[in-house]
C-alpha cells in the first residue's frame, strides 16, 4: 500500500502497435468496469443471497478508481451509481412511472459520483484502502442526511443481513459494518495489485503487502471477534407477539372504498386469530402488532372505522397497535401508530418522525409539478412527529419505528436507549406490489436486530411481514399478497449493545479519518505547488 513508485509503474514495456478497435476497447474498460461494480453491488442486495459480490465489486472499483485524476473518478463513479442504484431502486416507480424513479436514482448516483472522487485522491497515501473505505462512510453519511432528510436506502451495510461481516453491526453500527466490507473489497483489490506488480518487476515490497493482506483479513477477524455481542438470550423473560397482515384488495376498487376494504381485513384476520386462540390452534398473544396504514380512515373521526376496530381488539382481548392515517381539521396530516386497549379504547399514540419525501409530502411543490402533475396525488402533505415512539404493551416496551425510518440509524437507536427490549417496523409495501422493496426493507430490519440485540417484528399490509430473533435470524415470515397472522414466543432484551451505546460516535470517528485524509492530501499538493513556484 505504500506510495513508492514501482518499476512497474515507471518502466513501459515495448508494445506492438495497436488498432482502433484495440485503443477504444482499453478506453471503455475503466467505465465499463465501474458500472459492472455498481452492478455486482446491486446483485448483493437481497432478495439474493449474494452478500459477498460487494467483495469483487469494490475491489473492481478500486481498480477503476486508484491514481484516477478526480474529474475522471467523478465519471467513473457515476457510472457505478448509476450501476448500483437504477436496478436496486427501480421499486419507486412502481406507481408513478420511470421518470421519478430515474430521477432519483441520478441524483443518489451523484453522492457516490463525489465518493469515488474523494477515494481516488486517496488512493496514492500509503494504506489508502483505509481511507479510501472512510471516505465511503463519508459519502454515505451525507447521502443519510441531504437533501430532505436524506434517503440512507442502498447503504452497503443493508446488503450484508446474511454475511460474514453481520457481527460488525452490534460492534458499531451500520458505518462499521459497511467499513469493514469496502475495507475488506479494496483490501482484495490491493493486494492482487501488489502480486502482479511482484511477478513483473521481480520486486516485492513486503511492508505494503502485509498491509494489504491485513485490510482483507481484519474485517473478517472483527466480525469473528464480535460474534459475542450477537446476542439471543431472554434476559428479560419472553413476550408471545402476533403481526397481522391483512392484505390489500388488487383490483375493482376506488380509493374510498379499498382504504375500507384494508381496514376490514386487518379486523377480519385479528377476529380469525382470536378463533384460532379459543380453538387452541395457536398461542395467545400478549399483544397484536398492525401495520403502517391499516387503517386509512382515521378512527378518531369515523365512527365506523372505530367500531370495527374496537370489535377486533376486543375480541382478541389484547393491546393492539393499529396503524392510522389522524385528519386534524386544520394542519398537517399524521401517520399514526395508536395503542389500542381492549376496555379503553386508544390509550398512546406515535407520529412517525421522518416522513418521506415526495411520497408523503411534496417538497417545492410548484417546481415538482413542472416534471409530474403524480405530485398532485399528495394532496395534503403529512407531517413529522417530535417524540419517540415506546409504548407499553401488556409489560413489554415496544419501540416504533415506521417503515421508511427503518433505514435511518437515529429512529431505530433512540427506541432502545429510551427503554424497548423489542422493536417494531410497521410497513405498508402495498404501493410497490411484488418488487425488491420488502425484501430490502427486510434486510434492514434484520441488520437493525443485530445491531441492537432485540427481536424485530415487521407487521407490513400485503407482505413479507417477519419475526426476527436478536441474531438476525427469521424465525416466520409470511407470504406476499397473502393474509396471515404470525404469532412467536420472542426474547425481550435490555442491555445495550457497543453500537447502541456509542450512537454516532463509530460514525463520526470514520467521517473525521475520511476528512482528515483528504486534507492531508489537500495540504501537501499545497505545498508542491507553493516549492514549485518558489523553484520557478
Amino acid at each position: 500500500m505504500s506510495a513508492t513508485m514501482t518499476p512497474v509503474d515507471t518502466e513501459q514495456p515495448v508494445r506492438a502497435p495497436r488498432d482502433g478497435a484495440h485503443r477504444l476497447l482499453l478506453r471503455l474498460a475503466r467505465p465499463g468496469a465501474a458500472a459492472l461494480s455498481g452492478v455486482l453491488l446491486y446483485l448483493s442486495f437481497p432478495p439474493r443471497p449474494l452478500w459477498w459480490l460487494t467483495l469483487p465489486g469494490f475491489a473492481l472499483l478500486g481498480w477503476c478508481l486508484r491514481a484516477a485524476r478526480p474529474r475522471a473518478a467523478f465519471g467513473l463513479g457515476y457510472l457505478a451509481g448509476l450501476g448500483f442504484l437504477v436496478p436496486l431502486l427501480i421499486w419507486t416507480g412502481e406507481e408513478v412511472g420511470a421518470l421519478p424513479w430515474l430521477a432519483l436514482a441520478a441524483v443518489e448516483a451523484l453522492f457516490i459520483a463525489a465518493t469515488c472522487m474523494g477515494i481516488a485522491v486517496v488512493s496514492r497515501l500509503p494504506l489508502w484502502p483505509v481511507w479510501g473505505a472512510a471516505v465511503w462512510v463519508l459519502g454515505e453519511a451525507a447521502r443519510a442526511r441531504v437533501p430532505f432528510g436524506g434517503f440512507p436506502w442502498g447503504k452497503i451495510a443493508f446488503g450484508q443481513a446474511d454475511s460474514v461481516f453481520l457481527p460488525l453491526a452490534a460492534l458499531g453500527g451500520t458505518p462499521v459494518l459497511g467499513f469493514g466490507v469496502v475495507l475488506c473489497g479494496f483490501g482484495l483489490y490491493e493486494t492482487v495489485r501488489r502480486i502482479r506488480a511482484h511477478r513483473t518487476s521481480g520486486e516485492l515490497p513486503r511492508g505494503p503487502l502485509a498491509a494489504a493482506v491485513l485490510a482483507v483479513f481484519l474485517p473478517v477477524t472483527a466480525a469473528l471477534a464480535a460474534l459475542p455481542l450477537v446476542e439471543d438470550s431472554a434476559e428479560d423473560g419472553t413476550a408471545t407477539v402476533a403481526a397481522v397482515q391483512g392484505n390489500v384488495p388488487r383490483l375493482g376498487l376506488d380509493f374510498n372504498s379499498q382504504r375500507r376494504a384494508v381496514l376490514d381485513n386487518h379486523a377480519r384476520r385479528t377476529e380469525q386469530l382470536a378463533a384460532d386462540v379459543a380453538a387452541g390452534k395457536v398461542a395467545q398473544p400478549d399483544f397484536v402488532l398492525w401495520p403502517e396504514n391499516s387503517s386509512d380512515l382515521d378512527p378518531y373521526r369515523n365512527g365506523d372505522a372505530r367500531l370495527v376496530i374496537d370489535q377486533a381488539v376486543r375480541k382478541i382481548g389484547v393491546p393492539t397497535v393499529i396503524g392510522a392515517v389522524v385528519t386534524p381539521d386544520t394542519g398537517k396530516l399524521r401517520n399514526t401508530l395508536i395503542q389500542w386497549e381492549p376496555e379503553r379504547g386508544p390509550v398512546a399514540t406515535y407520529d412517525k418522525r421522518h416522513v418521506q419525501p415526495f411520497g408523503e409530502y411534496i417538497p417545492m411543490r410548484s417546481f415538482v409539478r413542472l416534471f409530474s402533475s403524480d405530485v398532485d396525488r399528495v394532496s395534503r402533505d403529512f407531517g413529522p412527529g417530535n417524540k419517540v415512539g415506546v409504548f407499553d404493551l401488556a409489560g413489554t416496551k415496544v419501540g416504533l419505528a415506521t417503515c421508511y425510518e427503518a433505514a435511518f440509524d437515529w429512529a431505530v437507536r433512540d427506541t432502545v436507549t429510551h427503554g424497548a427490549q423489542l422493536i417494531s417496523v410497521p410497513s405498508n409495501n402495498a404501493t410497490f406490489g411484488r418488487s425488491e422493496m420488502t425484501y430490502q426493507q427486510l434486510a434492514m430490519s434484520r441488520v437493525r436486530a443485530v445491531e441492537h440485540g432485540r427481536a424485530v417484528v415487521v407487521p407490513v399490509t400485503s407482505g413479507v411481514s417477519a419475526v426476527i430473533r436478536p441474531d438476525g435470524t427469521i424465525e416466520q415470515q409470511s407470504r406476499m399478497f397473502t393474509p396471515d397472522a404470525l404469532v412467536a414466543e420472542v426474547p425481550l432484551r435490555s442491555s445495550l449493545t457497543p453500537a447502541t451505546r456509542m450512537g454516532t460516535l463509530p460514525e463520526g470517528v470514520l467521517v473525521a479519518l475520511a476528512v482528515g485524509a483528504l486534507g492531508w492530501v489537500g495540504y501537501t499538493r499545497g505545498l508542491a505547488r507553493e516549492r514549485s513556484r518558489n523553484a520557478g
